[in-house]
């Protein structure tokens, strides 16, 4: 049953990062818990399918404030399939060098923050980009990805180097180049895609180790709380207080 060897498959994934990924997750967690206890932030970036981890963790019950995430809309939104912000289009477009750079031209930045990104492949010229700007701006650099599995892999772009080799610390997501698992009968490509169901594995396992650093540094939390549990009446006052706290900083008063 091909649902069964999808969920052997992920689980093998999420066994992997376990094993190999612990020390990694808490170097990367640690630069986070900085950003954020200085009162930054983490800037979340990807493209395509790796914006679903990005929405993943705020605004999201359970996330907190200090994650920020920056999602280009012809990066992500291509559900149309083919016409306007079709597939060809997000194609070419994520590899487009220097789209990164003016993308980076609309937000504020500082050497406190920490720069968030997810890259299956880690080649492509707009993640390359972004990457190369936060370093230049005094940002460590976070990338998760497939990295063992792209080693040899040519980069697009013209600084020669791929996103993890740029990357200060390096999550490696566990998951085959191929990124489909499943074997189909009478079919050359595979089915069944595990890259998302790694990324927000591994963005959990990231996340709450951050909230764990902080809460041992005596850092108050504004965690975004579920507002759908009966009896619970200062939930929607938890919620107003998050989302004051990150106009707070988003406005940088």
């Amino acid at each position: 049953m091909l649902a069964k060897k999808w969920l052997e498959n992920a689980r093998n994934v999420m066994d992997r990062i376990e094993a190999t990924q612990l020390e990694n997750i808490s170097k990367a967690a640690t630069l986070m818990a900085d950003s954020i206890e200085a009162g930054r932030w983490v800037h979340t970036f990807g493209c395509g399918h790796s914006t679903l981890p990005i929405e993943e963790m705020y605004p999201r019950i359970g996330g907190f404030v200090g994650f920020h995430p920056i999602i280009e809309l012809p990066l992500s939104y291509f559900t149309h399939i083919v016409g306007d912000m079709g597939v060809h289009q997000f194609i070419f477009l994520e590899r487009v060098e220097g789209y990164g750079d003016q993308i980076m031209k609309g937000y504020n930045f500082d050497s406190k923050d920490t720069m968030w990104l997810f890259s299956h492949t880690g080649i492509n010229n707009v993640n390359i980009d972004v990457a190369l700007k936060a370093k230049e701006l005094g940002m460590p650099v976070v990338v998760f990805g497939s990295a063992a599995e792209s080693v040899g892999k040519k980069t697009r772009h013209s600084c020669g180097k791929t996103l993890f080799e740029i990357a200060d610390v390096v999550v490696d997501s566990c998951v085959p180049l191929q990124d489909a698992s499943v074997d189909l009968k009478n079919h050359i490509d595979k089915v069944g895609p595990i890259s998302t169901h790694a990324f927000v594995t591994a963005v959990w396992m990231t996340i709450t180790t951050v909230a764990e650093i902080l809460a041992d540094r005596g850092v108050q939390l504004h965690i975004h709380p579920s507002h759908n549990i009966p009896g619970d009446t200062t939930a929607h006052e938890r919620l107003d207080a998050a989302l004051k706290e990150y106009k707070r900083r988003i406005v940088g008063v």
